[in-house]
């Protein structure tokens, strides 16, 4: 008797970099939501936040995208803010959302991180991915993997292994 397959828990890497490439990207200041997607600038943020010059779209949710209790979720986004509070640099609400609406992520804007404590910050919190740039570039996604196969080349992506 042969047993079924299982699906892997955590959805491949290549898959995962493209939902997270094509999601949108929004940010809250003054109570209004504002959206960005990977591949553009985001002039709005910036210009709220005139003294940052560093910018990076976060989550503690659903490490690598494997969904968690709602409570555990809430935890990890407790101890982000914390963490993000501690540092003393100013940071705002986000969240992503799929295209299609069929999933969607709470998160933080943190600014002013240097790239490589924001990076620590993403395997920390056990993600896969966020979003990075700098004041007047375009919005890129900073991958904790290798290059995936077939997308080794893409602009909007930072492997970082």
């Amino acid at each position: 008797m042969t047993t079924p397959s299982t699906p892997s828990a955590t959805p491949p890497v290549p898959a995962l970099v493209r939902a997270y490439a094509a999601a949108r990207y929004y940010w809250r200041h003054d109570g209004r939501w504002h959206a960005f997607a990977v591949g553009q600038a985001v002039p709005e943020l910036e210009r709220c936040y005139p003294r940052s010059e560093r910018f990076g779209a976060i989550s503690a949710w659903n490490p690598h995208s494997v969904q968690r209790a709602e409570a555990a979720n809430r935890a990890a986004d407790e101890a982000l803010q914390a963490r993000l509070l501690g540092n003393g640099t100013p940071f705002c609400p986000s969240y992503a959302s799929a295209g299609n609406r069929t999933w969607r992520e709470p998160g933080w804007i943190a600014m002013d991180w240097p790239v490589a404590e924001f990076d620590a910050l993403l395997r920390r919190f056990g993600q896969l991915a966020g979003v990075w740039w700098t004041r007047g570039a375009l919005a890129r996604l900073r991958v904790d993997a290798a290059p995936a196969p077939g997308l080794e080349s893409e602009a909007w992506v930072d492997w970082l292994r």
